[in-house]
């Protein structure tokens, strides 16, 4: 088997791991983590434009994030954007920075995040089954035509689920980092 048959595979799995990142950075763990204002977007003279574009976003503390606007003109846009957004907290606006204070997560909330965090743990390693599934039926195809032998069919097998195994791996290392990071808050 040729390395081009496997760069494919490895892709897909890459591309699971890095979705899976996404949707757990987005997820707020009672940290200030700028990566929550990424997908929360202000009419800038009639452009939606993400508010990390807007100005500096620092986080001087484990549970502030301070938003300074280059142009003071649009606080008022960025705190309505904020407050119509689902991250769930409330803008402090003093007339130059916008304040988001994080409230310190309930330890019902915690077992929430953590449900949630291996519900998305699961969905990561569902999908990189699948792509698993998709590979081997491709190899057990290419046999039927007589494409490749026995054996390659067997190694390729061997090979995918090695991949496999190196993926799931890598989702569960992510999820017990995430969920260690919500308990410890």
């Amino acid at each position: 088997m040729d390395k081009e048959s496997y760069k494919g595979i490895e892709e897909k799995m890459k591309k699971t791991i890095s979705v899976l990142k996404e949707e757990l950075a987005g997820l707020r763990a009672g940290r200030a983590n700028p990566v929550l204002l990424d997908k929360i977007y202000v009419d800038y003279y009639g452009v939606p434009t993400p508010i990390n574009q807007l100005g500096n976003i620092s986080v001087p503390e484990a549970r502030v994030i301070v938003i300074q606007p280059w142009d003071a003109k649009i606080l008022k846009d960025i705190e309505k954007a904020i407050q119509k957004s689902d991250i769930g907290i409330n803008p402090s606006n003093d007339g130059k920075v916008i304040r988001l204070v994080f409230p310190v997560l309930t330890e019902e909330r915690r077992k929430e995040l953590t449900k949630v965090v291996k519900k998305h743990g699961e969905e990561a390693k569902i999908a990189i089954r699948a792509i698993r599934r998709d590979a081997i039926d491709q190899f057990k195809a290419q046999k039927k035509k007589s494409e490749i032998t026995e054996d390659d069919l067997k190694d390729a097998e061997k090979d995918v689920q090695n991949l496999t195994d190196k993926y799931i791996a890598e989702v569960d290392k992510i999820v017990d980092v995430k969920v260690k990071e919500i308990m410890e808050v």
